[in-house]
This record gives C-alpha cells, sequence and structure tokens, in this order.
C-alpha cells in the first residue's frame, strides 16, 4: 500500500513539475531580478551603467515621505475595498442563492461587472463623477441633495471615495460569485434539521451558513486583498493618483519612479518591498481568517 502511494505522489509531482517551472520563470525570476537590481544605483538619467550601493536604496526608503503616503493609501483603499466588497457580497450571494423566477438571468447580469476591462470601467466612472457633466452630480441636483456640482476627483477625500466606490462596484461580483459557489455546496438538510431543533434564521446563519463558507471567504478576501494591493489601472484612469498625491497608490508611485524618473534601481527596491510587504499581509490575514473560522465553528 505505501509502494501504491509513493507511486501516486511521484507521478502527481511529475504532472506538477512543468507548472511549477512555470510558476518560478513567471514569479519567481523577475523577484530574484528585481532584488539585485534594487543592489544598484541605476538612472539611465544619471548615468549609462550601474553602480552597486548595497542596501542604499533601501535606505532611502526609510526617509522618503512620498513612499510612505502612497503606502498609506495603498492601506486604506485595500482596507476599505475588500470590507465592502465582502458585505456586499455575502449579501448579493444570499439573495442569488434564493428560488425565484429569473434567477438564472440575475446571475448572469450580476457577473457582467466584474467582466468588463478595467480601463473602461475607470474612464466610465470618471465621466459619471465629472463635476460639470457628470451623471453623479445630475442625479443629485435632481433629487435636491445638492445645489452645485460636486468636485468628487477634485477634492482629497472625494476622490478616494470615487476610486474606492468604483471599484467596489466592479469587483464585488467576483466575491459574490465564489460565495455563492460555497453556498450551493452546503447542504439544504442542514437547515431543516437545525429548524426543527427551532432555530432561527439568524441562528443558522451564524452555526451553519458562517462556519462551513469560511473557506470561500479566506479565498476571496485572500485574492480580493491582493488585487487591491497592486491597484494600478483603475485609478490611474481616474484621477492618475490626483489630487496632489491623494489617490497615489505605492504601484502608481513605483511605476513613476521607474517610467518618468528612469530609476530603476530605487524601482527595483519599492518593488521588493512591496512584495514582501504583500506576502507578509497575506499571511497575517490567511492567519486571522482561519482564527475566525475556528471560533465560528465553535457557536
Amino acid at each position: 500500500m505505501q509502494t501504491i502511494r509513493s507511486r501516486e505522489q511521484r507521478t502527481a509531482l511529475i504532472f506538477l513539475l512543468p507548472a511549477l517551472i512555470l510558476l518560478l520563470l513567471v514569479f519567481g525570476y523577475p523577484i530574484i531580478r528585481a532584488f539585485w537590481l534594487s543592489l544598484f544605483t541605476k538612472n539611465l538619467g544619471t548615468e549609462l551603467q550601474p553602480i552597486f550601493a548595497g542596501f542604499d536604496n533601501y535606505i532611502r526608503m526609510v526617509g522618503d515621505g512620498r513612499f510612505w503616503n502612497s503606502l498609506w493609501t495603498t492601506t486604506i483603499f485595500t482596507t476599505a475595498s475588500v470590507i465592502i466588497e465582502l458585505l456586499l457580497g455575502l449579501g448579493i450571494a444570499l439573495v442569488l442563492n434564493q428560488k425565484f423566477v429569473g434567477r438564472g438571468v440575475m446571475r448572469t447580469v450580476a457577473i457582467l461587472p466584474w467582466a468588463l476591462p478595467t480601463a473602461l470601467i475607470g474612464l466610465a466612472w470618471a465621466w459619471i463623477f465629472n463635476d460639470q457633466f457628470g451623471v453623479a452630480n445630475d442625479i443629485l441636483l435632481r433629487l435636491g441633495f445638492i445645489d452645485t456640482g460636486i468636485n468628487w476627483l477634485g477634492e482629497p477625500t472625494l476622490a478616494m471615495v470615487a476610486v474606492i466606490f468604483a471599484d467596489v462596484w466592479k469587483t464585488t461580483p467576483f466575491i459574490s460569485i465564489l460565495l455563492l459557489a460555497g453556498l450551493q455546496s452546503i447542504s439544504p438538510d442542514l437547515y431543516e434539521a437545525h429548524s426543527i431543533d427551532g432555530a432561527s434564521s439568524w441562528q443558522s446563519f451564524r452555526q451553519i451558513t458562517l462556519p462551513l463558507l469560511m473557506p470561500q471567504i479566506l479565498i476571496a478576501m485572500l485574492f480580493r486583498f491582493a488585487q487591491a494591493f497592486g491597484i494600478f489601472d483603475l485609478i490611474k484612469v481616474m484621477t492618475e493618483g490626483g489630487p496632489g498625491g491623494a489617490t497615489e497608490v505605492v504601484s502608481m508611485y513605483i511605476y513613476s519612479t521607474v517610467m518618468r524618473y528612469l530609476d530603476f534601481g530605487y524601482g527595483a527596491a519599492l518593488v521588493v518591498v512591496t512584495f514582501l510587504l504583500l506576502i507578509f499581509a497575506v499571511v497575517l490575514a490567511s492567519l486571522l481568517l482561519k482564527n475566525l473560522r475556528s471560533r465560528s465553528s465553535q457557536f
């Protein structure tokens, strides 16, 4: 029996080996290359040949206020987006899991925002939040909530609200579909047995739905956290990091450092530190969600 199991494991490893090699080339090599490049001073605007600088780029990063501001902006954007998307996605998944006429059509329509290109969505929302011709101001003016147009993308706080709103609109369907798949895997017999014991709908949701849905919640949270932390195209199209850097996330700062200032060495250091911070945050989020799952299963 042990020999058969070992043979199956070797066979599985052989089949997985091409995929592992591909992942190593696609993800591993760029990170290693970026770390190596971060040890050099390579700015095409000042010198043609790279100069070995050790960890000078990382020391420079400690006093770089623009980097810390962009990291704080990224944290705010990621936290707000993921939390709102999770709550809305869970609510939509619970609705789509019910039986009603046209459920199939509604499920198809619900996934459309996520299927559209992000750059196109960003352009559309930039027009929606336009202070002179935008639909958002027009609706608020017609309803009498405001007397004059709001400069959504020209005020720091409002600009952040606008990009978060656009991101939530686009990516909430992704979470809702993942959670809907998890809801459909839960047997209805569990709810029937629970209701016979006198449990309410809220008790069934807390004691059955949440614990059994926690793996899908974990997967959705990790996917969205990684995507939101590396957001670029949506903010680039809507605000370009403005006004005054209020919506400049880390990815946009790295883009400016490399493409505008041609500082490849420092840009590589920013990439390495951002990657390490992302890995740390994902691991921490995994541990917290697993702890939450174990507590939920106790109810």
